[in-house]
């Protein structure tokens, strides 16, 4: 299905060359504390962020300590648990960070997600499904360089995830460098919620404007938005895959869609 597996490390991409054998005698799996999950993520992975996390699993080798990490997460819409997976929202979790470092032979990435989901199954009884999402488009800086190519989720259909259809449509907000603006940070920013100031500063590190003495926050997102170095994107909304947990879960899936054509997408 293709050549090569993508890896991370300090939030640029590299490719493995697919095929090459994971010697298992070097490796363990094991549930992983939170802490530890999130500096990893949040170090290695381009978004440089961390979901809502139900269960975190990590990839240990022999003399390197942490070189993998697989975060079972809340979904950002927990209606997407029933849409994709046919299940109650309760019943779903999202894989909604997978990375591995780029020194990392190809074939541990379905090893480590096997043993990722057989632990999800052992810590989490009533989770039935798995939701996960590989976004096709890719993006580029303000200049035209690619710094995010597209994926099509191969490591998932590598594990016999499903393909049942795309996210919502919908349209980014770009920075510069061609980093996405989260819907979430602007929510929190315009509501005053907790994590409101945080989202600020990196507005600010974007290029946004400074808020003005007694501007209402859903005034400055506005204003930041329209007068800040922004851009549009529309997006057709990410790929959707799913696993059932159980024959039963399995059964209640919805059926699979057409893979698409290549494209730029790399993975």
């Amino acid at each position: 299905m293709t050549d090569i597996c993508q890896r991370w490390r300090w939030r640029r991409d590299s490719y493995r060359p697919a095929g090459e054998p994971i010697d298992p005698r070097r490796y363990g799996v094991e549930v992983v504390d939170e802490s530890a999950a999130r500096r990893f993520v949040v170090e290695h992975h381009y978004s440089a962020s961390f979901p809502v996390a139900r269960l975190c699993v990590g990839l240990h080798r022999a003399g390197a300590g942490l070189v993998g990490v697989a975060v079972f997460s809340v979904p950002m819409q927990p209606r997407s648990v029933t849409r994709h997976a046919g299940q109650a929202p309760a019943a779903g979790v999202e894989l909604g960070r997978f990375v591995l470092l780029d020194e990392e032979p190809a074939n541990a990435e379905t090893w480590f997600l096997a043993r990722a989901f057989r632990a999800l199954r052992r810590e989490k009884s009533g989770v039935r499904a798995v939701v996960s999402y590989s976004d096709p488009l890719p993006r580029t800086d303000e200049a035209g360089r690619e710094v995010k190519p597209g994926h099509l989720g191969i490591i998932y259909r590598a594990f016999n995830g499903r393909l049942v259809g795309r996210s919502s449509a919908r349209t980014l907000v770009l920075a510069r460098d061609g980093r996405v603006v989260s819907g979430r940070t602007l929510s929190k920013i315009r509501n005053g919620e907790r994590g409101a100031a945080a989202g600020y500063e990196t507005l600010l590190q974007m290029g946004a404007p400074r808020r003005m003495p007694g501007e209402a926050d859903a005034a400055w997102v506005s204003r930041a938005l329209r007068d800040g170095p922004f851009r549009r994107l529309p997006h057709p909304g990410n790929l959707a895959y799913v696993w059932g947990l159980d024959e039963d879960a399995r059964a209640a899936l919805p059926p699979v869609v057409p893979f698409p054509p290549r494209h730029p997408a790399r993975t």
